[in-house]
């Protein structure tokens, strides 16, 4: 952003921990969210709380199951939303283009949620899945991902969400419309 708008000195801030459930973040939201005070805040989690399930089975204190993500989510959204001008709701996704997969189908019930919280309160929603199965009709998945995990994206992968979030929130590459 401040490439094209470099006059309004916008300072944006990635407080997202690797590996962080909605739990994690629920124990962290007052120090990395709150006390910041943003203007604007955007919200991507999800993956994790639905990857604990797959690569750790046998550890289910490690699980966030679907009702403590949506309720978690919820409660934080309730409670920030006042505090900011705007928030952005970003799907968690699974970089498998196979809807029967388990995790790809646990992870479309995860997004199903954030979607409806979304709508619920009236935030803008980016639904990255959607955006990487669109890019799934020309490359294989897993390719843009660093380590072929289907979960941690790289270069293209970052670029995918980046365009799909700009797109969101009506970004003008032609520095009009700020």
């Amino acid at each position: 952003m401040n490439a094209i708008y470099p006059e309004l000195a916008i300072r944006i801030l990635n407080t997202g921990t690797g590996g962080d459930t909605v739990r994690h973040l629920k124990q962290r939201w007052q120090t990395d969210v709150l006390d910041l005070k943003p203007d604007w805040l955007s919200i991507m989690i999800g993956t994790n709380d639905v990857w604990r399930q797959f690569d750790q089975p046998l550890n289910p204190k490690e699980h966030v199951y679907l009702d403590e993500y949506e309720n978690t989510l919820r409660e934080l959204i309730r409670e920030t939303l006042p505090l900011v001008k705007g928030l952005v709701l970003m799907t968690p996704y699974y970089l498998e283009p196979n809807l029967n997969d388990p995790m790809r189908a646990t992870m479309d019930v995860y997004r199903g949620v954030v979607k409806k919280i979304a709508a619920e309160f009236g935030v803008v929603i980016v639904d990255t899945q959607l955006s990487f199965d669109l890019m799934a009709e020309h490359v294989y998945l897993a390719s843009l991902t660093t380590g072929w995990d289907r979960v941690h994206p790289g270069q293209r992968g970052h670029m995918t969400l980046a365009h799909d979030f700009l797109n969101a929130i009506d970004f003008s590459w032609d520095g009009e419309n700020k």
